[in-house]
């Protein structure tokens, strides 16, 4: 009786063993799991996305610049700014003298009262405002503004030059002219006035400008004074040189002169309209220029003189 009781009980266990395995399988089938929206599926052809013409762009919003307004305040109302100190030392001249007044203490100063010495000390500032003043209204910077070359328009290019080097002067004059304060430009090579253009000093007798004459220019100061430092020269305020007679070719308000050697046969002389006008990056793109200039002309006259040393054989 027994072991029928335990068959029965295995049979009913395995029964519900087997239906809860089923059950189970049903409801996990059942469960959909929800699909990765950034998995893209192998069997889909990718999407392409076009970016639609109307969309403005977003504005920068980056860091902006910041403003110093004190220093804006002072550009904009400088002779205000430059009298304020005599305002100032004025009227506080006068509060003393005011103070002193109608306190009620002796007009003449004592070492031993405080009051004396606080009005002493007081006067002394008042004063000083005052000469701050008188000081800064004095004494102002000298604004520099370009001038206008006094003479007339020159170009003198030397007819036995080939196209190519013509061209690459006038490159260098064009260069010159709209990157710096350059109003003329003369260049000597192998004794040779090959380019003069610019502005030029206007001759007393007639209405035409006064050429270079190169044999005066090869034996002044200043040709030789270049060429024995073989370096560029730079005349920044040419008023204050006693050089600038060497050099009448210029009109003569020139400002400011550029010497630049060309190698050891030339030199280019470079007039601008603006004292200390060229800054050190002008000075040293014109070397850079000088040195081009050198190159193209001496192979040129290098040429030249191979063949005449061949005609001449």
């Amino acid at each position: 009786m027994m072991m029928i009781c335990l068959s029965l009980l295995t049979a009913k266990f395995s029964s519900l063993t087997s239906l809860s395995a089923m059950e189970a399988a049903r409801f996990i089938n059942q469960i959909q799991i929800p699909k990765n929206p950034n998995r893209r599926s192998s069997s889909r052809p990718p999407r392409f996305i076009r970016a639609s013409s109307s969309q403005e762009p977003k504005s920068y919003r980056g860091p902006k610049p910041s403003k110093n307004l004190v220093a804006d305040f002072v550009s904009r109302n400088d002779d205000s700014v430059r009298s304020l100190p005599i305002y100032v030392g004025g009227a506080s001249l006068l509060a003393v003298l005011f103070n002193r007044a109608v306190s009620g203490i002796a007009p003449v100063a004592d070492a031993s009262s405080s009051q004396s010495r606080a009005d002493l000390l007081a006067l002394g500032l008042a004063v000083t405002n005052l000469l701050t003043g008188l000081v800064w209204l004095s004494i102002r910077p000298k604004t520099i503004t370009p001038v206008e070359p006094q003479g007339v328009d020159c170009k003198v290019l030397e007819p036995n030059l080939p196209p190519s080097i013509l061209s690459e002067l006038l490159w260098a004059w064009e260069s010159l002219k709209v990157a710096t304060c350059c109003k003329s430009l003369v260049i000597v090579y192998n004794g040779i006035c090959l380019l003069q253009i610019g502005m030029a000093a206007k001759s007393p007798d007639v209405n035409q400008a006064v050429l270079v004459n190169t044999a005066k220019l090869m034996t002044g100061s200043v040709y030789r004074g270049v060429f024995k430092s073989k370096a560029q020269s730079y005349l920044a305020n040419l008023s204050l040189y006693p050089g600038r007679s060497e050099l009448p070719f210029l009109p003569p308000n020139t400002q400011a002169v550029i010497l630049q050697p060309l190698g050891d046969k030339g030199i280019a002389v470079i007039g601008g309209n603006t004292i200390r006008g060229f800054t050190s990056s002008d000075q040293a793109w014109i070397s850079s220029i000088g040195e081009k200039l050198d190159a193209t002309l001496g192979r040129r006259f290098l040429d030249s003189d191979e063949i005449s040393q061949e005609t001449d054989q």
